[in-house]
């Protein structure tokens, strides 16, 4: 009793530090406050303006010249007709130009939609037209398969610009803008416009897994105050601290966490092009970096390399995302020697963030005023309501469905498409009239309000009358021998209800199908056993851009072996057999079950 009590009062304490160092900046985080984020930079370029803000590969920028750049930007996007509440789809990777880009553009109270580059075809151009943008800035590198999503762009030099990196780059024969960004100019945009922190300063997409991306509307009030929470109590970020950047800035992740902590604070990032397991912890030595952003199967991936030199020579003391499983927690923390490790849950549209200050291993933070876990059929989705017809919260070590009460200070902007936002909004939730946004996510309470992560609504599945955890039972598998990855999902089987485990697997040479299987049938109640698995080659499992396991594609593919070329074993009683057409035939008629 006496332990419970302390352990209470210490996370209060700890949680009471961090809401007095967020309250000391409510003044710039209110809607009608003056302030964006280019009136940050600008802040920094004037007060630190030699202060390091951003270093890419061999390329090292001040406030001052980060500044500077991005005024150059909003000059050309003035003299090109861009003006406040116009919109700019921004399609590049990771490079500084993104970051000049988006606040020349928020310079001008412009909205940049921030699409992410590594789509293709029907979800490039539907992230596109939903956001009906006036103009399109494009990367040379990603023109390619934009104009095949889009063929009336090609040749569009009034509504199609081009950002090369090198003067050897293909433009495709589009207008490339790189002598059109004159440093010579004189120019300060920011007194073109008077910002508000109500006015959108970007979109964010959802990650489409589930369907074509949504358009999430970002304000400059939520990136604001999202980069002052964590700058300042999760990272502590502040002039000559550098945060490690390898995730898209196009994601929430790196845009809030990343560049805005730093741009909150007056530190710096380093921006890596793209996530490098092997090259990681060199990078992160190179630039100096006191800290680091994760998310999805990062840090499991860091684990599966081997050692290096460089994992013991750097200077990180923290590092701040989310997804990281309770697995690899311990193990991460203690190979790498990080001091901290400070895990969040939170959606980039969303008004029910939690974080877990303390870095308590498997907990992604403590449940805050107007957050609520109601009960659901955790299969579906769908809210169990009373007879009353109301919702019921869950108790301590049960699961549910995670809400979010929508007021004036907890704000559900919403998307760009109105009908995708109502769908998010869940009413009469507890008392007629009231408003809560529907995460779509499953967290299971533990006392004291300690929060965890069980799974997304859609990837836990029903079999044998029970409800399994995609994300549970990847955890149970992950610590079978050989197995460096499991990606769980539940497929369909013809003339049996719900849905069969099948499990992904990345492995190494220690892997052995049969040890696999006495470890399955050991350590998982029937409902729970993968009936199928799916050997991937090294580096194979399919990934979205934020490392975050993609299961749509391996659900739609099943377990036929005529549209699967990957060996896959089905669970005969105790051990696992090879999954050929005729045993395929067998399973989908019905003659062998599993």
């Amino acid at each position: 009793m006496m332990t419970d009590f302390r352990e209470r009062v210490r996370t209060a304490l700890v949680e009471l530090r961090a809401n007095v160092k967020v309250f000391r900046n409510i003044g710039k985080l209110l809607p009608f406050a003056a302030y964006n984020p280019a009136r940050y930079a600008k802040h920094w370029a004037d007060t630190t303006p030699n202060a390091q803000a951003l270093r890419f590969e061999d390329q090292r920028y001040t406030w001052a010249e980060l500044n500077a750049k991005a005024n150059d930007y909003a000059a050309f996007f003035w003299r090109e007709g861009v003006r406040a509440g116009d919109v700019v789809a921004l399609m590049l990777t990771n490079r500084p130009a993104f970051v000049f880009a988006i606040l020349g553009l928020n310079k001008l109270g412009a909205v940049a939609a921030l699409i992410n580059a590594s789509l293709i075809e029907t979800p490039l151009a539907h992230a596109i037209q939903i956001a009906e943008p006036k103009y399109v800035l494009a990367g040379a590198e990603v023109v390619g398969p934009l104009l095949r999503a889009l063929p009336e762009l090609d040749g569009d030099g009034d509504r199609l610009w081009v950002q090369a990196e090198t003067a050897a780059a293909d433009a495709h024969g589009q207008r490339v803008i790189n002598d059109d960004l004159d440093p010579k100019v004189a120019w300060e945009a920011a007194a073109l416009h008077q910002p508000r922190n109500s006015e959108v300063f970007c979109y964010i997409y959802t990650s489409g897994t589930t369907g074509l991306p949504k358009a999430a509307v970002i304000t400059n009030q939520r990136m604001l105050a999202a980069s002052t929470l964590f700058g300042e109590v999760m990272i502590e970020s502040g002039p000559g601290e550098c945060t490690y950047v390898s995730l898209p800035l196009y994601h929430s992740s790196a845009m809030y966490i990343g560049f805005g902590a730093a741009l909150a604070m007056g530190g710096s990032i380093a921006l890596a092009r793209k996530f490098s397991a092997s090259r990681f912890w060199k990078d992160v030595v190179d630039h100096e970096a006191t800290a680091i952003l994760y998310i999805g199967e990062l840090c499991r991936y860091l684990l599966n390399q081997p050692p290096s030199e460089y994992e013991e020579r750097h200077r990180v003391k923290v590092a701040v995302g989310n997804g990281l499983r309770p697995d690899i927690w311990v193990p991460f923390q203690e190979r790498f020697d990080v001091p901290m490790v400070r895990e969040f849950y939170g959606a980039t549209e969303g008004n029910a963030p939690v974080l877990n200050f303390e870095g308590r291993p498997g907990m992604v933070g403590r449940l805050r005023r107007g957050q609520v876990i109601v009960r659901c059929d955790q299969a579906t989705g769908d809210i169990i309501r009373n007879d009353d017809g109301f919702c019921d919260e869950v108790q301590p070590g049960e699961i549910g469905l995670m809400l979010g009460k929508i007021n004036a200070m907890m704000k559900f902007d919403g998307y760009v498409d109105k009908r995708a936002s109502e769908k998010k909004i869940e009413r009469n939730v507890f008392e007629p009239g009231d408003r809560y946004f529907n995460t779509g996510d499953l967290i299971q309470l533990h006392p004291n309000g300690w929060l965890s992560f069980a799974d997304r609504i859609g990837d836990t599945f029903r079999w044998k009358g029970e409800n399994v955890s995609t994300n549970e039972v990847a955890e149970m598998l992950n610590g079978a021998a050989g197995v460096l990855e499991a990606n769980v999902y539940g497929v369909k089987i013809p003339h049996a209800d719900g849905r069969a485990g099948m499990a992904a697997l990345a492995t190494d040479a220690e892997f052995d199908i049969d040890a696999f299987a006495r470890f399955v049938v050991d350590k998982l109640p029937k409902y729970q056993r993968p009936y199928f698995v799916r050997m991937l080659p090294a580096e194979a499992m399919r990934t979205t851009s934020t490392l975050k396991h993609q299961k749509v594609d391996y659900r739609r593919e099943g377990f036929d072996p005529e549209v699967i070329d990957d060996p896959m074993y089905f669970l005969d009683g105790d051990r696992y057999v090879p999954v050929d057409i005729a045993l395929y035939a067998m399973i989908a008629s019905g003659e062998i079950s599993a």
